[in-house]
Order: structure tokens, then sequence, then C-alpha cells
């Protein structure tokens, strides 16, 4: 008997409850026995958007935030103590659930991929293949090595680990084997549209999306591998790629339970707390001694704690500022500026570097309804010095535009560049800089800053190719 359902489920995923569906599937198969292969392309697509969102928006931005130094633990609760003072273990919720929801995202883009190879929809292709790379290189930048070819197999159950630089040659190769593809032999009858909820359907702006995440994907190299790095940037900006003017960015929140920014969500309406994330003495007297307007953006007030001081006994910390509708950002176009400023300072000796750095200072005040311009002639002007000077600017001013939803992307920055830099001194020192990083004050790790996640013990209990575990404390593969 002909049956008809209402896509309304498969858009409500990973707890955000974005988006729902009033279109109808007019099939003859019950969907909850749809196969991977029978699962409509446009009804899987919001899921795996969200389903990053709702990971790297929650399982790594608030460690992100903690590490990068854009809060710290409000001294009159408990809930990330553990974070902040650097003592996070393998069994903790974030290390767990983190590696499983990403992975669980991965299964709707990697099945949204197979689809459409098998159609030779390369629009969906490549979208797919977008967020492959970005959700792996999240992954691979914190875990340090993890599964890539055989992960998402129902056949294999323990897949195995490949090292850091095998899964970046194998990101690499795949989003260029996508942007290869020509877009416009793809099926007219199926084209991405608004279930695509990025850039509905936009495949100039999906391209140009790519050929960022390629760019930061080089960009991640330049330490650990700098030839691969050199070589691939050079070809890549010589090549006539277009990159992103405006965020990959997911708009669509609204100040409704589980349907929020999920940052917003989890610290503001399900913890029910509102106060647990106060304002970090280092980005607090960065913003204020340079008169930063986006300082009323980011907390509540100018009074500023201690990285990791929960012995100060105050509950008068400035308390930091998160909103329902905030994006999700998976690349802003502020980091898309910057990241072609540092290309161009590395690799193309400055040659309009300082232009785009200026376009990301902008671009970062823009996300706050700001004008940056007096900004970029003066108090965050362009160095014009060093390349290292110069790259250390755009590297801070980069710092302060993940503020606060993409904490996690300062943090991997910060292991490749060091910067923002590690102070000397405490923060309560007098020869303190403000900007600079401190050691937390309740850690104990001999002075040993984070540098990457632990392997989860859910995987190791049940994946005998865990690798054997590394220190919190050792650095990753492309650090500086």
């Amino acid at each position: 008997m002909k049956k008809t359902f209402i896509l309304y489920c498969l858009y409500i995923i990973a707890g955000t409850g974005l988006v729902s569906c009033d279109h109808e599937l007019d099939i003859n198969t019950d969907p909850d026995l749809l196969t991977p292969e029978q699962i409509p392309m446009s009804a899987e697509l919001p899921a795996a958007q969200t389903g990053i969102a709702a990971a790297a928006g929650t399982y790594f931005a608030i460690p992100g935030g903690f590490w990068s130094q854009f809060w710290t633990q409000s001294a009159v609760a408990n809930q990330y103590r553990t974070i902040d003072s650097y003592a996070i273990a393998n069994s903790h919720a974030f290390i767990n659930d983190g590696w499983s929801q990403l992975y669980d995202a991965l299964t709707d883009i990697r099945n949204i991929k197979a689809n459409a190879e098998t159609e030779g929809n390369w629009n969906y292709y490549l979208i797919a293949s977008t967020l492959e790379a970005y959700a792996f290189q999240i992954l691979v930048d914190f875990y340090g090595s993890v599964p890539y070819t055989e992960s998402n197999n129902t056949a294999i159950l323990t897949p195995t680990f490949e090292s850091a630089e095998t899964v970046y040659n194998l990101m690499v190769s795949d989003l260029q084997e996508a942007l290869s593809k020509n877009l416009s032999n793809s099926p007219l009858d199926n084209v991405p549209g608004e279930t695509d909820l990025l850039f509905a359907g936009d495949m100039d702006k999906w391209t140009q999306f790519a050929n960022t995440l390629l760019l930061r994907l080089y960009l991640r190299q330049s330490n650990a591998r700098p030839s691969v790095a050199s070589a691939g940037v050079t070809a890549l900006m010589n090549s006539g790629a277009s990159f992103l003017d405006e965020s990959a960015a997911i708009t669509q929140f609204v100040d409704e339970a589980s349907r929020s920014n999920p940052l917003y969500e989890n610290e503001k309406r399900q913890l029910n707390v509102g106060t647990n994330l106060r304002a970090s003495h280092t980005m607090g007297t960065f913003l204020d001694t340079n008169s930063d307007p986006r300082l009323a953006s980011f907390y509540d007030g100018t009074t500023f704690q201690l990285q990791g001081d929960f012995d100060d006994g105050s509950s008068s910390t400035s308390v930091v500022l998160l909103n329902a509708t905030d994006p999700f950002y998976f690349i802003s176009a502020a980091e898309s500026k910057f990241l072609q400023a540092e290309a161009r300072v590395r690799y193309m000796n400055g040659n309009g570097a300082q232009a785009l750095y200026e376009d990301g200072v902008i671009a970062a005040f823009a996300q706050f309804g700001l004008d940056g311009t007096p900004f970029v002639n003066a108090a965050y002007a362009y160095p014009n010095g060093t390349s290292e000077e110069n790259i250390q600017a755009i590297i801070t001013q980069k710092w302060v535009s993940f503020y606060p939803g993409n904490g996690y992307e300062s943090f991997i920055e910060q292991n490749r560049t060091g910067y923002p830099v590690i102070s000397s001194v405490a923060g309560d020192d007098p020869a303190y800089v403000p900007g600079e990083l401190t050691y937390a004050v309740e850690a104990n790790t001999n002075g040993l800053f984070p540098r990457r996640f632990l392997f989860p013990l859910d995987e190791a209990q049940r994946n005998p190719n865990t690798p054997s575990q590394i220190a919190l404390t050792e650095k990753v593969w492309y650090a500086n």
C-alpha cells in the first residue's frame, strides 16, 4: 500500500532541532526502513551540517575557549575545572562525545558522498567532500591519529588509525578531486537547495569554501612539512582559485529550546546556570587595553579573572555573553582573509597581505555589528615589519575573531604558530603584556599547556587498534 510520510525527524539532528520540513516524501517504503542508498541527499544534508555544528560548537568550542583563554571557569562553580586546569581525563564526556558526534556526522556525510558519486551528482559530491575534510581536520588536529580510510564502514568494526600526515594527504587529495569535477554536469532534477543551510545550493560559494579549506590545510603544515605547505599554497594561489568573501555559516538559529546556537544551548539553556563561563584576564585585558568595542559584546563588564584561578572567591567576575541566534561559523569571512594574508606573507613576498589583513580585521568587527576601520589605522595597524611580526599580527587578530564559538581553531593555531605568545610571568605581574597566554593558576602540569585531546576511553575499549595514550601536554604533529 502506498504511504505518504513527512520528512521531519531527519532534520532534528544532534540535539539542535534546527529546522523542520513540511515537504512530503511520496514513497512506497517506510522511511525507517530506508537503506543508506535510498536516503534522499537533500534530507541527509542538513543532518550532516547540523551534526558538525552541534559537535564542534560544544565539545570542541568549550575546551577550545578555555585553552585559547577566551573564558575561565567561574570561581563559584565546578563544571569545567578539570578542563581549565589541564586535568581532563580520557573518560571525560567532551573527549568521548566530541569524537563520537563528529564521526556520527561523518556517517551522513560519507553516505551523501557515496550516493552522489553513484549518481554523478558532482554538486552534492563537492559539498560532502568539503564537509568531510572539515570534520576530519578537527578530529586529526585534536587527537593526532584517527581512522580515516576505514571509518564509517559498517563492515569494519575496528578501523585502523592512520597518521596525521596520511590523513592530511587524503583530505587534500579528496578535496582536489572533488574540485576537479565539472559541476555543470550534475543532474538538474536533484540540485542542492533550501536544505543546504550554508549556501542554499550556491555552488560558487561551495567552491570558494572548498578552496579556503584547502588553503587552511596547507598552512596548517607550515612547520611540520614546510615544502608541502609551500608547494600547495603557491599552486593554489597561482591557480586563480577564489576564496570566501562571505562566511560559511549556519545562521538560521532561533531563540527557542533545541533550536539555538549549540554553544548557547549548552551553556545558557540546558545547564541553566548562565554564569559558568567568566571573562578571562587574557582576552579581557587585550581588548580593554586596545579600547576595543568588542569587549562589550564578549563580556558583561570589565572585571576579569586570572586563567584557572578558582580560589579568588569572587562571584563578580564579568560573565561571558552568548546569544541564541549567534551563527555557527565553519569558516568566517574574517578567517578567509587572514588565511590569505598569511599565505602571502609566507610564500608570496607579502604582496597584497596588508589589504587582506585589514579586510580580515574589518570583517571580524562586522561579526558584532561594529566598524573596525578606525582600528586598522591605529591599535591594530599592520606592522609592515619582518615576516614573523606580520604573521604574529595576523594570527593575533584571527585569535580574537574566533570568539566565541571557534576557540578550537584558535587553540590549534596557537599550537602551530605560537601566537598569542605564552607569557613568561603571571597575569597579575606588573610586567604582564595583555593578550599573552598565562599558565592556569590551579594547573599541575609543570608549566606545560594542553596540546591535544587524549584518545577516547570509549574508542580504546572497543577498538584494539587505538594507539597507546599520548599525554595531553605532548605536542601535536603540526605544532611550532
